[in-house]
């Protein structure tokens, strides 16, 4: 089972990120103690905003600090929150004397430098900024994307472009054979152009929904979920008609779609990597929050897309 993590659903610093991620990997073992093999993977949009943010913060009011471009900021992001969500995982397997073993392996990503997003920066990162300070920013940081995110402030977007090909594939699947429970393609993974002279980092942050995606269909998951903030998907979210849904099958998920129900950069990729899964592999998807995860599994909680 591939199990993808919301990025928003890990916290807002590294110590809250600790305290969920431990809540997390007791959920993450209850399917292990079940007889699951693992992959988790996480987004990092808050995570890599936060990173950029800082050095961008210390490079103009120290002089000495350098700005650290978008590939460097995945890869710290991943490194840290690989490494919470390991350990965590580990101490619970130990706590349960289950002898397994996890490992986080940093994730590189093939991208299209052609590809169309790249004019469009669609991709949420960072904090949310009330207004008056969003337009501070966008005074600062010319080149910056600034918009309005789901009624919950503004953030900044960047470019992001389809994932083609994850760099570690062949390493990733030596690695589950070996029955190692995995921590890959973190924030999507880190994005990189394919050149004459090799993989070259990119700014741009790859959506780990669609990364997981491809994940799960090249290791040929039996199943896929996507952990996120809510625990399940609805139409007229954040409204008095708000409606959740426990299940659908992929063409209902596409009326929806194109009904407009689901946010850019929020719950529409979330849908449409699901959908994405169950089409290619005719297996089912599910999306839940991160405590409901098992209960989404063995008892049909949160929202199942099916054939």
């Amino acid at each position: 089972v591939v199990i993808a993590l919301g990025g928003n659903a890990l916290g807002n610093s590294p110590q809250e990120q600790l305290e969920l991620v431990k809540n997390t990997a007791k959920h993450i073992v209850d399917m292990i103690a079940d007889g699951v093999n693992v992959v988790v993977s996480h987004g990092n949009g808050p995570q890599v905003g936060m990173i950029n943010n800082a050095f961008a913060y210390a490079s103009a009011n120290d002089g000495k600090t350098p700005e650290m471009p978008f590939p460097e900021a995945g890869a710290m992001s991943q490194g840290y929150i690989g490494y919470q969500l390991s350990q965590a995982i580990l101490n619970e397997l130990k706590r349960r004397d289950i002898m397994r073993s996890s490992v986080a392996l940093i994730t590189q990503t093939v991208v299209d430098a052609n590809d169309p997003a790249f004019q469009d920066p669609t991709k949420p990162v960072g904090e949310f900024y009330p207004p008056e300070r969003a337009e501070v920013l966008r005074r600062e940081n010319p080149s910056w994307v600034l918009r309005e995110d789901a009624g919950r402030g503004f953030r900044r977007y960047v470019p992001s472009p389809r994932p083609l090909e994850i760099v570690e594939e062949a390493g990733l699947k030596t690695l589950l054979a070996s029955g190692l429970h995995l921590i890959a393609g973190g924030g999507g993974g880190i994005p990189v152009f394919r050149t004459e002279g090799g993989y070259e980092g990119v700014d741009a942050v790859v959506d780990k929904d669609l990364t997981s995606c491809l994940l799960a269909k090249r290791i040929k998951s039996d199943l896929f979920v996507i952990s996120t903030a809510v625990s399940n998907v609805a139409i007229h979210f954040g409204t008095p008609e708000q409606e959740n849904i426990s299940r659908m099958t992929v063409a209902e998920a596409m009326a929806c779609v194109e009904a407009g129900y689901f946010a850019p950069g929020s719950m529409l990729p979330k849908v449409l990597a699901a959908v994405d899964f169950v089409r290619a592999t005719d297996k089912e998807a599910i999306i839940t929050s991160p405590e409901n995860v098992r209960a989404a599994v063995v008892e049909g909680k949160g929202t199942h897309i099916v054939p």
